[in-house]
C-alpha cells in the first residue's frame, strides 16, 4: 500500500504529535514490524521489538525533550521523506549533564504498507549549550 504525498504529511505529523506527548505506544505505532532504525552513532535495531525495547528506557529515563520540526520533503512515488529537525533537552554530555542542549540532525525516513520501514538518524557534530557550540569529539 503505498501513501499519497498528503498522507505521508499526516502521518509525519501526527508521529510528531505522538513524539511531543511523550505517548510511547502512539509513537511506536507508526513504525512497520520490520523497521531498521540506525541512530546517529551508527548504531542500529532491525525488528519492532529490538526498537521498543531499546527506546523505552530512553523515553522514561530522558524526560523534557522536544523535537522541533523545521522541514519536511516529501517524495510519494519513492515513499521517503527526509525530516530536518531540532532536538531540545537536557544535556548528557559529560560536564554539561542537565544542561539545556540543542542538537539538529535529520531523518532519512522509508514507508511500507503504510508505516515506517526504516529510519536513518544523522547528527551535526556540534551541538550548542549555554549559547556555545561544542564538539562531539569528532
Amino acid at each position: 500500500m503505498n501513501l499519497k504525498k498528503k498522507e505521508i504529511e499526516t502521518l509525519l505529523e501526527q508521529w510528531n504529535h505522538a513524539w511531543e506527548n511523550y505517548d510511547f505506544d502512539k509513537m511506536m505505532a507508526f513504525y512497520h514490524d520490520d523497521i531498521y532504525f540506525e541512530n546517529w552513532t551508527g548504531a542500529y535495531i532491525k525488528g519492532i521489538e529490538a526498537l521498543r525495547k531499546s527506546w523505552k528506557p530512553w523515553f522514561d529515563n530522558h524526560g523534557n525533550f522536544k523535537f522541533i520540526e523545521e522541514e519536511t520533503f516529501i517524495d510519494e512515488d519513492l515513499q521517503k521523506a527526509l525530516y530536518r529537525w531540532v532536538l531540545k533537552w537536557p544535556s548528557m554530555e559529560s560536564g554539561f549533564k542537565g544542561k539545556p542542549e540543542t542538537r539538529k540532525g535529520v531523518d532519512v525516513i522509508h514507508f511500507k504498507d503504510g508505516k515506517i520501514i526504516k529510519k536513518l538518524t544523522y547528527s551535526k557534530t556540534t551541538i550548542e549549550i549555554d549559547d556555545k557550540r561544542i564538539s562531539l569529539g569528532c
